[in-house]
């Protein structure tokens, strides 16, 4: 009888977890508010964030369908690069990372400079906006909104730091670039790969919206 009660929870908690992990494509559908705020919550203590939908709004409903959905869980912050940016947004599952990936932000314009404390999101070319933002640790414009690469130019601001900034800047930086130069084995291999090969890292525990 015993044996049968664990087995029984051992299913539920399974159960329970993959269903944590479901991508539906509705989520993409959401728009954003105008104005919204969210906390982020690490292994360095709290940073509270603030996106305007008008900075870049295809980008910005991408970061309130994130957050509300529960991607930035367990998130490693695997680029961190002194007086430069701080990157995260690659999943320790990389079934979510597939399945979010396939739906590109479509490209936008640079609105507002990528200012210290603004955030923005990671991309390498045309149309590769997805999951990965980074917050800028200095005033990184005019060389953020300009720089053109793969045939798109800038980084459109979603957010910024409005609380924390003080987290923001402790978060390990050590490695600098040298998780960033594996992202398809972390991509593949999630947390497990970092922790073996870049223990010190920090991580995002949670981020949700703040009402």
């Amino acid at each position: 009888m015993k044996i049968e009660k664990l087995i029984f929870f051992i299913t539920i908690l399974l159960l329970t977890s993959c269903s944590q992990k479901v991508f539906k494509e509705k989520w993409i559908k959401k728009e954003a508010p105008k104005v919204f705020k969210a906390r982020f919550e690490t292994t360095k203590g709290n940073f509270d964030i603030e996106a305007h939908r008008q900075w870049s709004p295809k980008a910005v409903d991408r970061l309130y369908q994130l957050i509300s959905n529960n991607f930035y869980t367990d998130i490693a912050l695997f680029r961190v690069v002194p007086n430069y940016v701080a990157q995260f947004g690659i999943h320790d599952n990389s079934s979510i990372n597939k399945s979010w990936s396939k739906y590109k932000i479509a490209d936008e314009p640079v609105i507002k400079e990528n200012l210290e404390r603004t955030i923005s999101f990671a991309r390498g070319g045309k149309e590769s906006r997805t999951t990965q933002i980074f917050i800028n640790l200095k005033n990184n414009s005019p060389r953020l909104d300009t720089l053109f690469y793969g045939n798109v130019e800038g980084f459109p601001v979603v957010a910024k730091v409005t609380k924390g900034m003080d987290v923001v800047k402790s978060f390990y930086s050590g490695y600098q670039e040298k998780p960033s130069n594996r992202q398809d084995s972390i991509e593949k291999y999630g947390n497990i790969y970092l922790k073996n090969n870049f223990p010190k890292l920090d991580y995002i525990k949670k981020a949700y919206i703040v009402k």
